[in-house]
């Protein structure tokens, strides 16, 4: 058992790890556009004629909305375009920082195909060109700047066969599904000085960007709007939660808007980070706890998070706003003096409000979902600290909180499937 409790552990640690990077806003766009330019370099001749781009839906959902800098363009296609007509990878991921004005002109000329395929990792972008007499092809995946693919005249250049065939080296977190609340809490108690630095650095790295949201308009301007409501620093627990929900959106508003600050992610999602950090912050410093004590509550919100993302899927056509939120509220019932029962009453009253949330993308309405879903999470653990929480004749509530996990798993893979589809062809169709 000792020996079980010291592996679960091991586990944990190198989940956080895997799990919570940093990572710089616009890489889908980014590297799409470094798709197009290698294809570019390797074409033989003229401009190309035809230009498609085949990739996968979690690509199309995240470069859609998010601004390209500097061009007054959105989506896959866009940058593509200027990838191509900027014919330049030495860049890297910072290619869309180097447009001149004739490059802008020359993509805005170009038609580009999209089609989407499923592929094994969600990331990939494969562009092809053709100019009548010569064709191209290159494709970037499983990492935004690693081409695992290219072609030039029907002559295959090179293929990384490590690539091709190995499914990336993660840890699987679907063994995260078997912790119970109990041993989260156990593990944030006792989590090592390493995992307590990892986390704190989230806190100060995702406040950073909540912040810089309120020093321009960023995207729909959530946080910055609403912080004028706000009494910041906060005088009580309602201004706390407000605050906290306000800059959650605010880092949201700048991190879409193509804001060049790193973010702590989750769950491979900046939003996700922001969702689970930034109230917490703001909540424990108005709580007056320690970094101990804050690290204690992100912990326990980061590995539920985490637990319901291995329960429903990382991608599905539920907003992952919603799945940080529902760890956030566990984090905000710790901060409060709730034990493992008090957070299983949370995860109940979030699915009981907002399990319903679509996810349509990666754009600025990201922020106004990240508003209302800290306020829900906020309800919930308000409410769970109050020993409510609703039973099983509620809807798609099952009698404890793991069941009500597992019928919204159900929901999620065989409900949410073809909602998933129809949201995809609505943004597919705005795309032609």
């Amino acid at each position: 058992e000792k020996r079980n409790t010291m592996e679960k552990k091991t586990y944990i640690s190198a989940i956080l790890k895997q799990e919570l990077i940093l990572a710089m806003g616009c890489t889908e766009p980014a590297a799409c556009a470094l798709s197009g330019a290698k294809a570019s370099e390797l074409l033989i001749g003229d401009k190309p004629t035809s230009i498609t781009v085949e990739t996968t839906r979690d690509i199309l959902k995240n470069a859609m909305g998010v601004n390209i800098p500097g061009v007054e363009k959105k989506g896959v296609c866009a940058a593509v375009a200027l990838g191509v007509a900027i014919r330049d990878t030495s860049y890297g991921l910072d290619i869309l920082s180097h447009i001149t004005e004739a490059q802008k002109k020359e993509a805005d000329g170009y038609q580009v195909k999209l089609n989407l395929v499923e592929e094994d990792t969600p990331l990939y972008i494969k562009v092809i060109l053709s100019d009548g007499k010569h064709t191209s092809m290159a494709v970037v995946s499983q990492n935004h700047d690693h081409f695992s693919y290219l072609e030039q005249d029907g002559k295959v250049l090179s293929v990384d066969p490590k690539e091709a065939n190995r499914k990336p080296k993660k840890l699987d977190i679907k063994e995260l599904t078997e912790l119970s609340m109990d041993d989260i809490i156990e593990y944030a108690k006792h989590m090592d000085n390493d995992i307590e630095a990892l986390l704190l650095e989230a806190l100060s790295t995702n406040m950073k960007i909540a912040e810089e949201s309120l020093k321009e308009s960023y995207g729909l301007s959530v946080g910055k709007t609403l912080m004028k409501d706000c009494t910041y620093p906060p005088k009580n627990l309602s201004d706390a939660f407000n605050a906290g929900a306000a800059l959650a959106a605010g880092g949201s508003d700048a991190r879409m808007a193509g804001c060049q600050l790193p973010v702590m992610i989750n769950s491979g999602s900046g939003n996700q980070g922001i969702t689970l950090t930034v109230p917490i912050a703001v909540l424990g410093t108005y709580l007056q706890k320690t970094d101990r004590e804050k690290a204690e509550a992100l912990c326990i919100a980061e590995l539920t998070a985490l637990v319901l993302t291995a329960i429903k899927g990382r991608l599905s056509a539920q907003c992952g706003a919603f799945t940080a939120a529902t760890g956030l509220g566990c984090g905000v019932a710790w901060l409060q003096g709730g034990d493992g029962k008090t957070m299983e009453k949370v995860i109940t009253n979030m699915v009981g409000d907002l399990a319903g949330v679509i996810c349509d993308g990666a754009k600025m309405t990201c922020a106004l979902k990240i508003y209302s879903c800290v306020q829900s999470a906020y309800l919930a653990s308000k409410l769970a600290l109050n020993g409510y929480a609703p039973t099983a004749e509620c809807g798609i509530i099952g009698d404890d909180a793991q069941n009500t996990l597992k019928n919204l798993a159900h929901l999620t893979h065989e409900g949410m499937e073809p909602t998933d589809k129809t949201i995809l062809s609505i943004m597919v169709g705005k795309q032609k």
